[in-house]
């Protein structure tokens, strides 16, 4: 079986993947009218203010409640991201509530954008799926309403806010996917990626900026070059050696750029990378998938619920489906390592079958802490635009 995260996890960075421009969108939506925030039990409880399930009237109302509103905005949910397709299309039949995706290949940073600039709106986001420096700066803003998941109390402690503002939903590694059918030997260290054979074929998945897989990407560049958490510059400086060598492509990989040949060698999440050698098989594609012995990163993601969502009990409902057993083994039959995976094995939940095809990883991974992901950041801004440049 698989090497799942351990559970002392502090977890992740910035942003997810793609940044697309989100102004148009939010110009055309500032229009709508005012949410209706006014979800309530049958003895007169507000879903906009339950910090619990239990605090609502227990979950039939809070099911009952959703209903009624009948949708949930969402946010940057791609359908190949993690398995989401699944758990959308679970969350729906499951309970007849439609799931709307706005700007599904959004960054973290835009999704707190939507919820500053669309308050008071009808399309505002209800739930978020945030990198965790995204989640601790939302909470610092009162931006995240407050609320325990029936499973709060398993969720290990250092993967969750103390005031259950946000909480970690599913992690990774940074691994290495290849084209084998395009790429003679495929690499499968950072040491490698520096070889004359691999010219214009290494990509990240978009600007480290703005997209958290990118940034995690740079970070274990970093480890597997003398940095560390404290100094990711080394980072920094392998991207620009792979761009001043021309093995770096500036191109996002997406599977669409893989499938053209653009982006044959992708640094990226180790379960979109084992996710896409599921989806191109189909099509004759060879994908492999490596994570880095020199380089090992990991982080988690986490979920957030808009304090002004406009559609208050879906979200506190979606929180409930996604940390359920079904809604975390979706997640790992995505290849992504649910949050709640130590204590589902412990009682039995786990779907083994799904834990076994996870990428191969050895040895114990760390985590940076808050202080140097914030450090890590300004580093970043600071001098990624100096080393693709030219």
């Amino acid at each position: 079986m698989a090497t799942s995260l351990p559970s002392t996890a502090l977890p992740r960075t910035a942003a997810r993947s793609g940044a697309l421009a989100v102004v148009a969108a939010l110009a055309l939506s500032a229009c709508g009218a005012a949410p209706d925030n006014a979800s309530t039990s049958a003895d007169g409880k507000s879903a906009a203010t339950a910090t619990s399930a239990e605090e609502f009237g227990g979950m039939d109302a809070l099911v009952k409640a959703a209903k009624k509103e009948g949708k949930l905005n969402a946010i940057a949910l791609p359908r190949d991201w993690a398995n989401y397709g699944a758990l959308i299309d679970g969350f729906e039949k499951k309970y007849g509530i439609k799931v709307e995706v706005d700007n599904p290949d959004g960054s973290s940073q835009e999704e707190i954008s939507a919820v500053t600039t669309l308050k008071g709106q009808d399309r505002a986001p209800d739930v978020l799926d945030l990198g965790q420096s995204f989640a601790l700066s939302g909470a610092q803003q009162g931006l995240f309403a407050p609320y325990k998941v029936a499973s709060f109390d398993d969720i290990p402690v250092a993967q969750k806010d103390a005031q259950a503002r946000w909480y970690n939903d599913y992690g990774g590694y940074i691994s290495i996917g290849c084209d084998a059918g395009r790429v003679k030997e495929c690499p499968t260290t950072f040491k490698d990626l520096l070889k004359p054979q691999y010219k214009g074929q290494v990509a990240l998945n978009g600007n480290p900026t703005k997209s958290g897989s990118a940034f995690a990407g740079v970070w274990a560049a970093a480890l597997a070059n003398g940095g560390s958490f404290d100094d990711l510059q080394p980072g920094i400086d392998f991207i620009a050696e792979l761009k001043k060598n021309g093995n770096y492509t500036p191109v996002e990989s997406t599977p669409a750029t893989v499938e053209k040949g653009e982006t044959p060698i992708t640094i990226d999440w180790d379960y979109l990378n084992a996710g896409y050698a599921q989806e191109f098989k189909s099509k004759g594609l060879d994908w492999k998938v490596a994570v880095p012995t020199d380089g090992k990163f990991s982080q988690y993601y986490s979920q957030a619920i808009n304090k002004d969502a406009p559609h208050p009990a879906a979200a506190r409902l979606w929180q409930e489906y996604l940390y359920s057993a079904e809604g975390q083994n979706l997640w790992l039959k995505g290849y992504a390592r649910p949050a709640l995976m130590a204590s589902m094995e412990k009682a039995g939940t786990l779907d083994k079958a799904a834990a076994a095809k996870l990428p191969e990883v050895s040895g114990t991974a760390a985590f940076p802490t808050e202080a140097q992901q914030a450090k890590a950041k300004e580093v970043l801004a600071q001098g990624w635009g100096k080393a693709v440049s030219g």
